[in-house]
């Protein structure tokens, strides 16, 4: 049997509505690894489409977290960053990557700030300058195209995309310090939709699709993040980790799409849990 490996998982949680921890920690932990979790904030549910939610901001709370790990000699496989609400949770993460960091671990950062071409409203500008720096610490980073451009200071390209210009992405932003690229919201074209992916050290620039559906749901940047993690962390390849994780995102927005659920509400991933572990060979 294989040893449980163990992730730290750096999200805010959203009481209702399916998204960051209240996502990573059911996908991660059915994948058969350990997750841990250090909560950024607390909402009552999240911030899309939904008025007069509750937020509770935990940055105070999160060095002495990272102490008391520290104290308790605990070692991580994975940390994996989501939403960070400031300069200063930023700084207190790259001091956690520091504290957490071995030769051995993975970092992943989803850069999670903008889409659709635009900044959340809660950040600045310089906001983006920051978590420029903290994914020059990462090992790995998942961002969108908005987030992409941003990183890079580009401006925003709502696509369709070439390959061309795809790759030519991948490749500035493994410049940035990474040395494997993960960007979503690939499409060529109205059919499919899907991400790329780069690995610097071996040069392999691969791609993952499915079938668009139209809309917009919240929370599946957090399931397609938490799902190619597990794969990973499974020991699958960047570019069949991307396909598994492609793959679980898409049935998930299809089941929430055949339902007609309320896009709020985040996706139906729950049901679609025994295919992914099919997909990374635990069942």
């Amino acid at each position: 049997m294989k040893n449980l490996k163990r992730v730290a998982a750096i999200h805010d949680i959203s009481g209702f509505g399916k998204c960051s921890l209240t996502v990573a920690l059911p996908i991660i932990s059915a994948a058969g690894i350990e997750t841990t979790v250090l909560p950024t904030a607390v909402l009552s549910t999240h911030t899309g489409g939904f008025t007069g939610f509750t937020y509770r901001d935990l940055t105070d709370d999160i060095q002495a977290i990272s102490d008391h790990w520290k104290s308790l000699d605990i070692c991580f496989d994975a940390i994996y960053t989501g939403f960070l609400g400031s300069f200063e949770q930023l700084n207190l993460i790259t001091k956690f990557f520091e504290t957490f960091k071995t030769k051995d671990n993975l970092i992943l950062v989803d850069p999670v700030m903008a889409d659709n071409g635009e900044l959340y409203k809660i950040f600045s500008p310089e906001f983006a300058v920051g978590m420029r720096k903290l994914c020059e610490k990462a090992d790995i980073i998942i961002p969108n195209f908005t987030e992409a451009a941003l990183l890079i200071g580009e401006p925003y390209n709502p696509g369709p995309y070439t390959e061309a210009y795809v790759e030519a992405m991948l490749k500035k932003l493994s410049k940035l310090g990474p040395r494997k690229i993960v960007l979503t919201g690939v499409f060529f074209n109205d059919e499919q939709l899907g991400a790329a992916t780069y690995d610097a050290a071996t040069g392999e620039i691969a791609y993952a699709f499915e079938k668009r559906i139209p809309g917009y749901y919240h929370g599946t940047g957090d399931v397609f993040g938490s799902a190619l993690l597990s794969a990973l962390l499974n020991d699958f390849p960047l570019h069949k980790a991307a396909e598994i994780a492609v793959r679980f995102t898409a049935a998930a927005i299809k089941r929430t799409a055949d339902a007609g659920s309320d896009i709020r509400f985040g996706v139906n991933f729950e049901q679609s849990i025994p295919t992914f572990l099919q997909d990374l060979k635990l069942l």
